[in-house]
């Protein structure tokens, strides 16, 4: 059991803000299907905790320009059912149908699965695969930050002071040449934690050569994280049995797993190397279509 001691429902994003300045303790709350487990677990008391929950334009996603545009208060049970989604980034899609179960979808939000900071996210690879940008709004204003600078280490993210992801931010790409896909490996098919969660985008030019490519990683080492190595060594390249099984190799090597109750630090290592494989065959397959 927890006790709140104060909790506070700011109606717009300033206000939040100057509640965390003035209560810099205070736990900002979304959905809180993390947050209310980890305060009955550590048994917290007196606890601060700030509601997000009546700020209007922290939900709703819609397509601005050559953007789409989510709000952090996004449910994943929203990321499954938006049609935006599904034609934008269906790997997105695909996280959120990994993600527990239906009740747990119904409240649990895109923007607090990123700020826990957990290795294990289902949408962190996604996103990272998809180069998202982070709009994150704070006592200077709105600053925007990628994806791929926000994680520092586990548990640990690029939240100032008094900071609060307002959105996130993917840009479109031409589907007639680029796509993703993004493959989950658990225990159990559903209603858990990921052992290893791998995302690819790749986009193709005229002559069939992988023009741009990005392989992102989920537990695989302390934060979500990209294969640089393997992702320069794919450029220019076709897609061939000997280009993926040199793909693999190079994201196993890049990839610093680590032995859990869940998985041994050798079959993470062999899951890095198979399903970024799977991952940018699928993506690749998906090109055009």
């Amino acid at each position: 059991m927890y006790t709140v001691d104060y909790y506070m429902e700011p109606s717009s994003l300033d206000e939040a803000v100057q509640y965390l300045q003035k209560q810099p303790h205070a736990k900002v709350i979304a959905g809180g299907t993390d947050l209310l487990l980890r305060m009955a677990k550590n048994k917290n008391d007196n606890m601060t905790l700030l509601s997000l929950k009546k700020i209007s334009g922290l939900t709703g996603i819609h397509q601005e320009g050559e953007s789409l545009f989510i709000g952090s208060l996004v449910t994943f049970h929203d990321l499954q059912t938006s049609s935006l989604v599904k034609e934008i980034c269906d790997v997105l899609k695909t996280a959120a149908d990994y993600v527990a179960g239906p009740q747990i979808r119904n409240v649990a939000t895109i923007g607090g699965n990123l700020c826990n900071g957990a290795p294990s996210a289902d949408s962190a690879p996604a996103l990272l695969a998809l180069d998202a940008r982070l709009h994150i709004y704070g006592p200077q204003g709105l600053r925007i930050a990628s994806i791929e600078d926000f994680y520092l280490g586990p548990k640990k993210v690029d939240l100032q002071s008094a900071e609060i992801l307002q959105a996130i931010e993917i840009p479109i790409t031409d589907s007639s040449r680029c796509n993703t896909h993004y493959i989950k490996y658990s225990v159990r098919k559903t209603m858990d934690i990921s052992m290893l969660g791998c995302a690819a985008f790749v986009c193709m030019d005229q002559d069939e050569q992988i023009e741009k490519i990005r392989i992102a990683l989920g537990t695989a080492a302390p934060t979500p994280m990209r294969c640089k190595a393997a992702e320069n060594f794919a450029i220019g390249k076709k897609l061939s049995s000997n280009v993926l099984y040199d793909i693999g190799e190079l994201a196993a090597k890049e990839a610093k797993p680590r032995t859990s109750w869940r998985a041994s630090e050798e079959l993470r290592t062999y899951l890095v190397r198979e399903l970024s494989q799977r991952a940018i065959r699928v993506a690749a397959y998906k090109i055009g279509r």
